[in-house]
């Protein structure tokens, strides 16, 4: 947390004294509620679930004219994923994670949950409309938005009233799987909402924003079985899909 603290504490003074000496850049803070949830491209890896988190950030605008910005930022997205379901006869996942032996060849229907923080580097274009420069309240869209991702941290557990052998309940919560995560991500999103100036160069911003990776989320380190008998590797394309309810002030 001392981290992150800094991290915003250089952006603060550093947006503010941008904002000071070019009034065409403007310097936000956002801190939005989340939703995410896991597809793949292999049918029987099924997105199940959704994971609740927040995204924390610090935004800046550049506007080349007065309603068109170049947007870049840095944030924080905490708890990001959800489950995939594991629809083969037999798999074997998070091969490289400290987990017990029973829990290596898990069942049909058994659900893997992922927990995944991000350091996130967004960039875009952002165009904004109103009926005048004196109207305080002013609606925008962020289209298209690439946001690189930096892995921080991937937790997760395994779920399903048939997933475990008996006696093996906690061994099957907050694993690290931070190796079977890749640790680069690259998604698009777009985004939209409104604005209204309640105060000389502060701005409250509301919107809601979709982001989608291009990139896959998992390592693809598993096994599974087709047949009950023999493995193969599994290789499916996993992504993070999320939606954003954007919470922020400019200054």
């Amino acid at each position: 947390m001392k981290k992150i603290a800094f991290v915003f504490t250089f952006f603060l003074l550093l947006g503010a004294g941008a904002v000071s000496a070019q009034k065409t850049f403007r310097f936000g803070l956002q801190v939005s509620p989340s939703w995410s949830w896991m597809r793949t491209d292999d049918k029987k890896l099924e997105g199940t679930g959704s994971n609740w988190g927040v995204k924390l950030g610090v935004v800046g605008e550049y506007y080349f004219a007065p309603n068109y910005a170049f947007m870049a930022g840095l944030g924080f997205g905490f708890n990001q994923g959800g489950n995939l379901q594991n629809g083969y006869s037999k798999g074997e996942f998070w091969p490289k994670s400290d987990l017990s032996v029973p829990l290596r060849e898990l069942p049909m229907d058994a659900k893997l949950h992922y927990r995944i923080n991000y350091v996130e580097v967004p960039f875009g274009l952002k165009l904004r409309g109103g009926s005048g420069e004196d109207n305080p309240l002013k609606y925008y869209i962020e289209v298209p938005t690439i946001t690189l991702g930096f892995l921080s941290k991937a937790t997760g557990d395994i779920r399903g009233d048939n997933n475990l052998t008996p006696g093996n309940e906690d061994e099957a919560n907050d694993i690290a799987i931070r190796k079977e995560v890749n640790g680069l991500s690259l998604s698009w999103g777009l985004g939209g909402g409104i604005e209204y100036e309640f105060a000389t160069n502060a701005t409250l911003v509301v919107g809601l924003a979709y982001q989608q990776q291009f990139t896959d989320a998992t390592t693809d380190n598993g096994r599974v079985s087709r047949d009950g008998v023999e493995f193969v590797d599994e290789d499916a394309k996993a992504t993070i899909r999320g939606l954003t309810l954007r919470v922020g002030i400019f200054f």
